[in-house]
């Protein structure tokens, strides 16, 4: 087990290498003036040439990209040419807003995707699983941003229910002094017990949340029901139900744990392709998370922070891979 674990973190390094080389080659061929932007449009021929020794651009590429490994060794993703701040500096203030909203809307969908797609295989055929089915294929197809625009327009224009976007109202913020403990803005106003503001949150986080929600609940619960209807079809269910077992113990503890392998990995994989998504809703609903950050970055061609950012999301992919080869390998059937 620990030697199959060593092969896949080298496997997973050898991705983050091939990203971080892709990159950095990428940001250095493209048309751009880093120096103008890191001394100003109305710099002098000297000063954009103190800009490009300050910033490593005299130097041969190969030197460049051999300096910037160093750095990403010592958890130095570069300076942002705009903010002129770390890039790690500022990734940690954006993050947060990011992972929070993510692993709430993540959460939710779990709680309604797993059931759906296991009933769904149980009610084969029948009105249930024609509904999950219709359901699952509408969700994946939607595209977020329309989701958005239409529950935008329908509980903030229309009924006037929800906010438009942002993470707090304008009042919030002006008469009461946000909370920073952890980053998690419902976490800190809970450990500071601001349930004034915490309510004020959770009727922002409403319709981003279900606009996230949408697609990991369609492929979760196809994934779900896929390798259930494989399952209930296996002779030991079968022999279960003839020796009078309920059938909610024979569905939740013998055919849902033996499909765990195959959600697990499915799970995982859709979170980090979730919480990529997530950008562009981000910027719909003006979040500040990393979605307006990579946003601004890139309109600015801020590639510090443009390439600081992809690392963040090849990590996390790299990440969750491991962990879903790590959930799949408990399975003593499978041979690693």
């Amino acid at each position: 087990m620990a030697k199959y674990i060593i092969k896949r973190i080298g496997m997973g390094l050898l991705v983050l290498l091939g990203v971080v080389t892709i990159t950095f080659f990428i940001s250095r061929v493209l048309p751009s003036s880093p120096e103008m932007k890191w001394a100003g449009q109305r710099a002098t021929p000297e000063q954009l040439q103190a800009a490009r020794v300050e910033l490593g651009l005299d130097k041969p590429l190969y030197v460049q990209y051999i300096n910037y490994l160093g750095q990403l060794l010592h958890g130095n993703l570069g300076t942002s040419l705009n903010t002129k701040k770390p890039v790690t500096q500022e990734l940690g203030e954006y993050i947060p807003a990011t992972l929070e909203l993510v692993i709430i809307a993540f959460i939710l969908a779990l709680l309604v995707s797993v059931p759906l797609g296991i009933y769904s295989a149980k009610k084969k055929d029948r009105l249930l699983d024609h509904f999950g089915r219709l359901f699952s294929i509408g969700a994946v197809s939607l595209p977020t941003f329309w989701v958005a625009l239409f529950l935008q327009l329908i509980f903030y224009k229309a009924l006037t229910l929800l906010p438009l976007g942002g993470q707090l109202s304008v009042t919030s913020m002006l008469f009461a002094e946000r909370p920073n403990i952890t980053g998690f803005l419902l976490l800190d106003c809970l450990l500071t017990g601001n349930m004034g503001m915490l309510f004020d949150a959770l009727q922002h986080y409403i319709l981003p949340c279900v606009t996230i929600m949408m697609y990991p609940i369609g492929v979760i619960s196809r994934m779900t029901r896929s390798a259930m209807l494989e399952i209930l079809n296996e002779d030991y269910i079968q022999a279960g139900r003839s020796y009078g077992l309920s059938e909610t113990k024979v569905l939740w503890k013998y055919a849902t744990k033996n499909s765990l392998g195959t959600m697990a990995s499915n799970i995982t994989m859709c979170f980090g392709t979730t919480l990529m998504n997530t950008f562009l809703i981000e910027a719909i609903f003006s979040w500040p998370g990393i979605g307006s950050y990579i946003s601004s970055s890139v309109t600015s061609l801020d590639f510090p922070a443009i390439i600081g950012v992809t690392i963040f999301g090849a990590v996390c992919y790299t990440v969750l891979n491991l962990l879903a080869d790590v959930i799949i390998a408990l399975d003593p059937r499978v041979r690693l």
